[in-house]
């Protein structure tokens, strides 16, 4: 039986049957749940299952997932402005929830695999393999004999060992060696499979697009402006998040490496229509919370027999497409095109702030500009989870735990369990430093999260230089830098949007949080730019020289480390100004993150 309270004499009865909150709140969370469940299930299965079943090169996986994480982002401008002004909330999330659900399960349809072709002394020897993650393995017909392939860490040079010997740590001789001038390589893809893979990451980017804002917007709207239970009750709301994604890493990343590609994104799928089953059944607790504004408009013609309604379904079908082309071709889209787009939209909003703002509100729009600005060095390094991390881990971390070879999609979970870990503690920490007027400010955070995410790889090359140019890194280096980044991530995202929304003028609001997606997706396609400055050669998706791969992971991320470090600094030394264009508005955002500080929210 539904509870309800009244808050002051004569107030509207409130529902409090979710820990104290409207139930509405109970089929959100487990909504974003399972629809986490199944982004991050995916996302940690995504960059192994380029390189490894489909053979595309650690550059062009790269870039590909930087695209697909940013068009993730870009998307839900669209679907949340068709919600804002059509739809409504519950239809839009609905729809994304069936677009995520085609685009999960087609994930699961991958044909049997990229051919690779080795080229030596003029002939062409398939290259077969048998596994997935560290636990792959090539064999090739070599001399009439099926032969176990492997590679000198040092030279690259090509080893063939006398027999197919399927043990880890093989013990079989060398029968012959290919210096690495004498052979190339080349890749036959299965074209249908490919293009299911391309069409099926469209529906997800769409899907997201659709439900992700929109979601959250329906959690604002199940309270009233004054009700104190909104802060919390989107902590209630974020935690889902976390939830979601520590059970797939668990899961979907376990099953997707032993038993198949296929059972893991199955399984993500599943997840998604679990999120679907769950909405659509409890629609009736949202209270018409999330309507459409004006549901007559929704049965007029659009064109023809074409009513609006259809129209923004049919607006998915446009996204759909789009997203497909610019995935298949993310390696062709010109950086000065990205970086335009960035200066331009950050022209706009100053142009816009000078000539329609002034005094207060105008800083005020300053600050949220900035705020907009500072999240693109933080995301860039931190998204190189699921693309250049990923690769790392899988091939040069010592993976092996209390006696087990632990996946690589499973080490996901750390960011998320350490949010659960620590997102508590520094809603405490804040709080308690705020009643001794020691809280640093929200321009101070960011500085000191930026900064963290140069340090997190700062120490990851350090465990890199102490096992030597080709032993295997400790795997606790992996646990530490994760544990820096959602150091990090603590000090960005809780307060990232909060801090927007309340500096921007209401009349531009949604102006602004477009413009914050929009970076945030700028910042994960740098991510994918920078991971792609790490791609090593490979062959059947295994690195050929380890040796010079580290030495470029070791580059890439040395670089990187210390240009965020170096913002980070920057960042904190121009903080007063910041603070002094927040105005009195610095103590209210902090006092009113307070709970959200404790969300972690991911970025996608």
């Amino acid at each position: 039986m539904t509870e309800a309270v009244a808050d002051s004499a004569g107030a509207k009865p409130r529902d409090t049957s979710f820990f104290g909150h409207p139930k509405g709140l109970a089929i959100l969370f487990f909504t974003e749940m399972w629809e986490r469940f199944s982004y991050y299930g995916m996302r940690g299965l995504l960059v192994l299952y380029l390189t490894q079943h489909f053979l595309f090169s650690d550059e062009k996986s790269s870039i590909m997932y930087g695209a697909y994480t940013a068009l993730v982002y870009v998307m839900t401008i669209i679907g949340g402005t068709l919600a804002d002004r059509y739809l409504g909330q519950r239809k839009a999330v609905t729809f994304g929830a069936i677009l995520l659900c085609i685009g999960h399960f087609g994930m699961a349809f991958e044909g049997t695999g990229s051919k690779e072709y080795v080229v030596t002394n003029g002939a062409e020897i398939v290259m077969e393999h048998e596994g997935r993650g560290d636990n792959r393995q090539l064999f090739m017909e070599y001399d009439g004999v099926e032969r176990r392939i492997t590679f000198d860490a040092e030279s690259g040079d090509m080893l063939v060992l006398e027999t197919a010997d399927r043990e880890r740590e093989p013990t079989a001789g060398v029968y012959a060696t290919i210096a690495k001038a004498d052979y190339t390589t080349r890749v036959e893809q299965q074209t249908l499979y490919t293009n299911i893979l391309f069409l099926s990451l469209a529906f997800i980017i769409a899907g997201v697009g659709y439900l992700k804002a929109n979601i959250s917007t329906i959690v604002g709207a199940l309270y009233e402006f004054d009700d104190p239970r909104r802060d919390s009750g989107f902590s209630l709301f974020y935690m889902g998040i976390n939830l979601g994604s520590l059970i797939s890493s668990l899961t979907c990343g376990i099953i997707g490496i032993v038993w198949g590609w296929k059972y893991g994104f199955g399984l993500a799928g599943i997840g998604m229509l679990a999120g679907l089953m769950v909405f659509v059944w409890g629609q009736k607790f949202l209270d018409g919370k999330a309507e459409p504004p004006n549901p007559e408009l929704l049965k007029k013609s659009f064109l023809g027999p074409i009513t609006v309604e259809m129209a923004c379904y049919l607006a998915g079908a446009v996204v759909i497409a789009v997203a497909m082309l610019l995935v298949m071709n993310a390696e062709i889209i010109p950086e000065w095109f990205v970086g335009s787009l960035g200066i331009a939209v950050f022209v706009g909003l100053v142009v816009y702030a000078f000539i329609q703002l002034n005094g207060t509100e105008r800083n005020r729009m300053f600050a949220a500009i900035y705020f907009v600005l500072a999240q693109i060095p933080f995301w860039a390094l931190f998204e190189q989870a699921g693309s250049s991390l990923t690769l790392f881990t899988d091939r040069l971390v010592d993976k092996t735990m209390f006696g087990i070879n632990v996946p690589t999609p499973v080490f996901q979970f750390l960011n998320a369990g350490y949010i659960v870990i620590f997102a508590p503690i520094f809603a405490w920490m804040w709080i308690a430093l705020s009643k001794r007027n020691m809280e640093p400010s929200t321009p101070v955070k960011f500085a000191i999260g930026v900064f963290l995410a140069g340090l997190g790889f700062l120490s990851l090359v350090g465990g890199m230089g102490a096992s030597g140019s080709t032993g295997l890194t400790a795997v606790y280096f992996i646990f530490l830098i994760y544990w820096v980044h959602t150091m990090g991530e603590l000090m960005v995202s809780p307060v990232g949007l909060s801090a927007v929304t309340k500096m921007a003028p209401a009349r531009v609001v949604g102006m602004t949080m477009g413009a914050w997606f929009l970076y945030s997706g700028l910042s994960n396609y740098l991510a994918g730019v920078i991971a792609r400055t790490t791609g090593a050669e490979t062959i059947g998706g295994q690195i050929t020289n380890v040796a010079e791969a580290k030495a470029t992971y070791v580059s890439v991320y040395t670089n990187v480390a210390y240009v965020a470090m170096g913002i980070g600094v920057f960042m904190l030394l121009i903080s007063p100004i910041i603070k002094s264009w927040m105005r009195t508005d610095v103590g209210a955002v902090d006092s009113l993150d307070d709970e959200l500080r404790a969300s972690g929210e991911k970025p996608a």
